[in-house]
């Protein structure tokens, strides 16, 4: 009986997320030869709509899959190398305590029960900087930092990765500013740029309030009853920090403090008013990293060193996006991927003005499984959806938040996109993540479902 206990158990064993992805990768090759090929005339990057044709079919071979696995490295380049730099000069920022030191002072201020405050001022602060300049993968050095520092705090590491996860993720759909998802969006759908931007910020703050409840209500209950927490009896990971109330705040950390808000500002402009993108971000967050190490006085040696382990920390999660994106290619090899956005669009045309806004919700959440690129995904379905929301007498306005809503949350939930990025970071297992967040995705995407009929209710536009 013991031994038939221990194979049900492997058996229910997560895949290690290489091999996930490769039978995504693997089943999408096989989907090349079942689904009928056909394409959109594109204008550039951008699809024309109601321009879908059949074309000759193209089935992708295993030795032409190999090859996408590749390409799709190659096609994630500049992507890469962002997080590479970027995660490292984030890594600098943090190994001068500033924000150790930051979580010190609120905690000496709040006492007892109010501690939990942390909790949603962190979401709300990360969803600001996701919200507004773009940063997902540039936050990932900040989950163990988290988690260390929900641990010290009684909680346990899903609660850590939750501040990160959730700040990022509904900084993405709630973003009103975020030039690489909403102002794609609105220019690809006709729109001002970044207009709309009052209803988007309430949307923003609404998803906030529901997600830092659930979560703050998980973090009591596992501190009242330790026992309660989904990691309860797990050991290894991220210790606690047992010091943290100890650390520094002083001048050289508020001055580090002030390099990174300056540098947030910097990149608001920089990629509102010039088009700023990989290379000129990636400069930037260089920049602020050294900047904060020239100000703690490291030596070259020392920068060096902490900058080499930021790359080998990112490493894995670098190979999972270069991996994810070549299921993309695999679809774009077999000239299918514009037969799945097309097949997926038909039934919206079909629906009443009121269920098709949120069925346009439901359509882009579930296009972020094979595109979790928001720029891609908005390059994609957005020359279908504005003018398809025209037809339907829906604002497109109204486009773009089920657009940005499908395309931000359900980045930390699907298995394609970062769900196991974050999660290996800290230490916590996917399924495990899965089991504690599911139920809030679910009341989140109702909320985002009633955010989208309010906005068709007063015509947001």
């Amino acid at each position: 009986m013991g031994e038939t206990l221990v194979k049900k158990k492997r058996r229910l064993e997560m895949p290690h997320i290489y091999v996930l992805l490769m039978s995504i990768i693997a089943i999408c090759t096989i989907l090349t030869w079942i689904l009928p090929a056909g394409e959109f005339e594109r204008d550039g990057r951008l699809i024309l709509a109601g321009t879908y044709h059949a074309v000759e079919s193209s089935p992708v071979g295993p030795f032409q899959m190999l090859r996408c696995v590749y390409n799709g490295f190659i096609d994630a380049g500049g992507v890469l190398f962002f997080v590479f730099i970027a995660y490292a000069s984030i890594g600098l920022i943090i190994s001068t305590g500033t924000f150790n030191g930051l979580v010190a002072g609120l905690l000496r201020i709040l006492k007892g029960k109010l501690r939990a405050l942390i909790i949603p001022i962190f979401i709300t602060l990360i969803g600001f900087a996701s919200s507004t300049i773009g940063v997902f993968e540039e936050m990932f050095p900040f989950i163990p930092i988290f988690v260390g520092i929900a641990l010290a705090m009684g909680y346990d590491a899903i609660v850590g990765l939750a501040i990160v996860g959730l700040g990022t993720g509904l900084g993405y759909s709630g973003a009103f500013m975020n030039p690489f998802t909403v102002g794609m969006a609105q220019s690809i759908a006709g729109l001002q740029v970044m207009s709309g931007w009052g209803f988007r910020i309430f949307c923003h703050l609404s998803m906030i309030v529901v997600a830092s409840v659930y979560t703050v209500r998980y973090a009591m209950k596992i501190q009242a009853d330790p026992t309660k927490s989904l990691m309860y009896g797990v050991s290894g990971g991220i210790q606690a920090d047992k010091n943290i109330e100890s650390h520094a705040f002083g001048l050289r950390e508020k001055l580090v403090l002030l390099v990174l808000l300056g540098g947030i500002v910097v990149i608001v402009i920089g990629t509102k008013d010039y088009g700023w993108y990989f290379e000129e971000l990636a400069a930037v967050f260089l920049l602020m990293g050294l900047i904060s190490a020239a100000i703690m006085g490291w030596s070259p040696n020392k920068i060096a060193d902490l900058i080499a382990k930021s790359f080998t920390d990112i490493a894995m999660a670098c190979m999972m996006i270069g991996l994810a994106r070549g299921i993309l290619i695999v679809l774009q090899a077999g000239n299918i991927i514009d037969t799945v956005v097309y097949g997926m669009s038909i039934p919206l045309s079909y629906l009443p003005r009121w269920l098709a806004g949120e069925a346009m919700l439901l359509v882009q959440t579930l296009l972020n499984f094979v595109i979790p690129s928001g720029s891609g995904q908005a390059v994609v379905s957005m020359p279908i959806m504005a003018p398809l929301s025209d037809l339907l007498n829906i604002p497109r306005q109204v486009a773009v938040l089920a657009f940005q809503f499908g395309d931000g949350l359900s980045n930390i939930l699907w298995p394609t996109a970062s769900a196991p990025i974050v999660c290996g970071i800290a230490g916590v297992k996917v399924e495990t993540w899965w089991k504690w967040f599911v139920p809030l995705f679910g009341l989140l995407l109702l909320t985002q479902m009633a955010l989208v009929a309010i906005a068709l209710a007063i015509n947001f536009s």
